[in-house]
């Protein structure tokens, strides 16, 4: 634990440590192969079977209750008011705790794009009390329904359309890769109800909060990655689905600053899971690398072997201290875009690194689903695209630099 870290903040990990010990990990532990084989998590269409379903939700409100899964929702929304230092600190060490195994330590802290967050700072009275409450108990989930097959980085592409009637609006169009899709209750959905100003890169989308058991919403498939049975992204169609006027966050046309709200806050929850997962990494060479045996000497005594493990360790403590400063720079309200860019593009990479370094020590061992490297190296790869692409920051921190933003 970062001695760089307030007393108090260190006060919530050691009782969320504790929390994921009891909670988390007993639970993989008690239910086994229900949890850890895709062939009884996942049903024929992909999604989570309902037992599977049942133990998200368990965790999410025994978090809830305990305290941890609403500490860093906003204090004017319900939740604990704890800042981006905590919350990276917090999922850095769910990350590194759980490793790639104990995956229910994902529902212990809200997720911005999944859970109750900041975003509700823009919902209207009626939004808040209608759905904010299932939110923050944990009951309910949702998904950020931004992404489309012809719009991913490129925002004015979308397709996606609400259009106007007596008292509310018709949405219309397809969302792709969309997180916690196939599971979630409710969908923010973004669209166009500006065409001009959406033609001007000038406004013109709005987002909506939407049932996702509404007629006309549907969830057309699952999308597996790296040829798993089954997954946490979707497709989803809108046909004509009927939304009300209180189901808008803010004005319409506005809806891509509810984008910008949470943007920041997604890039240092990759970093914190890159450091985390590193670190479990780590650990995991350093014990195997210290207790085999080759040739009658220790395999952590080769120079082969260990240089590279001192390199990986020497990369996750300059990613850490990059993802911290970050969070400093965000909690003290200043502006921060390009730190938390650096910090997230750093630590995914990173990551990625360290975890085939782990696999390269551990041989055949690093590559069976059992001890779960492979699994880890695939979760980084794929964060190594979400929240903005390796290449979409290196763009971005770029440009900056030509704008003499940044001097490096």
């Amino acid at each position: 634990m970062s001695e760089l870290l307030s007393a108090q903040t260190r006060e919530i990990l050691d009782g969320l440590r504790d929390f994921l010990n009891a909670e988390v990990l007993a639970r993989h532990r008690d239910a086994g192969a229900l949890l850890s084989d895709p062939r009884q998590r996942y049903g024929p269409d992909g999604r989570h079977v309902a037992a599977v379903e049942e133990h998200r939700r368990a965790v999410r409100m025994a978090s809830a209750r305990a305290g941890y899964y609403t500490m860093c929702v906003p204090e004017e929304l319900g939740g604990g008011g704890q800042g981006a230092v905590t919350s990276y600190a917090a999922w850095e060490l769910i990350n590194r705790l759980c490793g790639s195994g104990g995956w229910l330590g994902s529902e212990v802290v809200a997720h911005w794009a999944t859970g109750p967050s900041v975003v509700f700072a823009r919902a209207g009275q009626r939004l808040r009390d209608t759905f904010l409450g299932s939110l923050l108990s944990g009951e309910q989930t949702m998904c950020f329904a931004m992404s489309e097959p012809g719009a991913g980085s490129d925002v004015w592409q979308m397709s996606t359309r609400a259009v106007p009637e007596a008292g509310g609006w018709r949405l219309t169009g397809v969302k792709q890769w969309i997180s916690n899709g196939p599971h979630a209750d409710l969908a923010i959905v973004f669209a166009v109800t500006d065409p001009e100003r959406v033609r001007a890169r000038a406004g013109g989308i709005s987002a909506f909060l939407v049932p996702t058991d509404a007629p006309g919403f549907q969830v057309d498939s699952v999308i597996g990655l790296y040829g798993q049975m089954g997954g946490e992204h979707a497709i989803l169609s809108m046909n004509e689905v009927r939304v009300e006027d209180w189901q808008l966050f803010g004005e319409p046309g506005g809806g891509l600053s509810l984008g910008l709200d949470g943007i920041a806050t997604g890039r240092l929850y990759n970093t914190a899971k890159g450091v985390g997962l590193a670190r479990w990494a780590l650990g995991l060479a350093v014990d195997f690398a210290t207790e085999r045996e080759t040739f009658g000497t220790r395999l952590f005594d080769n120079q082969g072997i260990s240089f590279p493990l001192a390199d990986a360790a020497t990369r996750i403590h300059a990613a850490h201290l990059m993802g911290l400063h970050a969070a400093e720079l965000v909690d003290a309200g200043r502006p921060a875009l390009t730190e938390v860019a650096m910090a997230k593009l750093f630590a995914t990479e990173m990551a990625t690194d360290v975890i085939d370094r782990a696999i390269q020590t551990l041989g055949g061992m690093g590559i069976t689903t059992e001890v779960g490297l492979a699994k880890a190296w695939q979760s980084m790869r794929t964060v190594q695209i979400a929240d903005g692409s390796s290449e979409i920051l290196k763009r971005l921190i770029s440009r900056r630099m030509a704008n003499g933003e940044v001097s490096g």
